[in-house]
């Protein structure tokens, strides 16, 4: 059995460099996050997604304080998650970059938030509430609509890089 460090133990201070090592190794799926600002399509890609509760329906995500998408999604007052499928590596980095939806095919949800084509699922939700959550922002969302694409696996994210589920 490993030898683990005590709290009277001096241990490594805990710098963002060394969290973003440990934490790379949580393997997450990564997702989307899109909305309308007026008639211009934004969005952001995100590793910091999850479900939040059943009832009521709703959802969070974790944009960066930094972003300077996550206002204008804030202001739309509603946006859609779309769960990148495995072959998305392109649509991800697209979404990271400044001309976001160069090239990267779309429709209106339910809503009107950005529904990305190829997606293996999406979730349109209306913001409910922001808290604080140090360098970023805590985003609950109240799921109005949601549905499973045809794509079966998932795009992962891990130590810095893409990778894909394997199927049995």
């Amino acid at each position: 059995m490993a030898a683990h460090a005590t709290m009277e133990e001096t241990v490594e201070p805990v710098s963002g460099e060394r969290m973003r090592r440990v934490l790379g190794t949580f393997c997450t799926g990564v997702v989307v996050v899109t909305a309308m600002d007026g008639d211009e399509p934004v969005g952001m890609a995100c590793q910091s997604f999850s479900s939040l509760s059943l009832d009521p329906p709703l959802v969070c995500f974790c944009p960066g304080a930094a972003s300077t998408t996550w206002p204008r999604v804030r202001a739309a007052g509603r946006f859609a998650v779309n769960v990148l499928a495995a072959d998305q590596g392109e649509v991800c980095r697209a979404m990271a970059g400044r001309d976001k939806f160069a090239g990267v095919p779309w429709t209106p949800g339910p809503g009107g938030s950005p529904l990305l084509d190829g997606a293996l699922a999406w979730i349109e939700a209306d913001i409910e509430r922001e808290l604080p959550g140090g360098d970023h922002s805590i985003v609950v969302g109240r799921v109005r609509d949601l549905a499973a694409g045809r794509a079966e696996r998932p795009l992962l994210f891990f130590r810095g890089g893409f990778g894909h589920a394997l199927t049995s």
